[in-house]
């Protein structure tokens, strides 16, 4: 993720909107990207188990329609859906909050527009502290990741990867996609001062430097120091 700027981040048009299941609110976070790949090529990166590392995470279980996914580290969940090279629908599962997630693929003048569409229900609580920012800076950078290996073929590298966003190119990513987000908020109903308000604060969550572990001092016994905080503020940002 090298010469990364802001101006990955606004090849990114988002859109948030309320949506209902079972007569219960949710909200609806959609992310889409235009490639250059063809749409096969851009459904095999997508669905393919040996390329999904190379630009996200290892994946494990069925991937097929019914069967169950595992992200190593991350999100699991059930296929419910999949209509290659169009379009597949999953749940996006952490512990035990359940949301869902639907990916279409559209051709496009220039190549193959992708759609990602993530809903879950909300607690208004959580949403007013960090607003759609919390999943969708997360989905911002995989699509950026998907990006760079669509272009190179190549795997990104995990260790810049996992460094990303504490280097000055990734913060400013992270800053371009959370006022994107807050944009989207805002157009969605949200009051655009707040929507701002929450985007930093996911910022500042995303990009924290985590504390180094103590080293136990000579004669003690044995006491480690602070829990490494994640930099995702929701259990449920999804693709960070």
């Amino acid at each position: 993720m090298t010469d990364t700027t802001s101006t990955d981040a606004a090849l990114i048009r988002r859109e948030v909107r309320t949506g209902e299941r079972n007569g219960r609110s949710t909200k609806i976070a959609a992310a889409r990207r235009t490639y250059s790949a063809d749409q096969h090529d851009l459904w095999d990166a997508l669905t393919n188990p040996e390329r999904i590392p190379r630009w996200f995470l290892p994946v494990e279980g069925d991937l097929r329609v019914g069967g169950r996914y595992q992200l190593v580290g991350n999100a699991g969940g059930v296929v419910e859906r999949c209509d290659g090279p169009s379009s597949f629908a999953a749940t996006w599962e952490m512990g035990d909050m359940v949301s869902w997630l639907e990916v279409t693929l559209t051709p496009a003048a220039d190549g193959t527009e992708l759609e990602l569409v993530h809903e879950a229900f909300v607690d208004p609580d959580l949403w007013g502290q960090f607003g759609p920012s919390a999943v969708g800076i997360g989905w911002d950078l995989g699509l950026l990741g998907l990006g760079m290996h669509l272009a190179s073929g190549e795997s990104v590298d995990p260790e810049l990867a996992a460094n990303f966003l504490t280097r000055p190119d990734g913060i400013a990513f992270a800053r371009a996609s959370a006022a994107g987000w807050a944009d989207a908020a805002a157009a969605g109903g949200d009051d655009p001062v707040e929507a701002r308000e929450a985007a930093e604060r996911t910022v500042a969550a995303y990009t924290a430097v985590p504390e180094p572990e103590l080293e136990p001092e000579s004669g003690s016994q044995g006491e480690s120091g602070p829990e490494r905080e994640p930099h995702s503020p929701s259990g449920d940002a999804a693709g960070s």
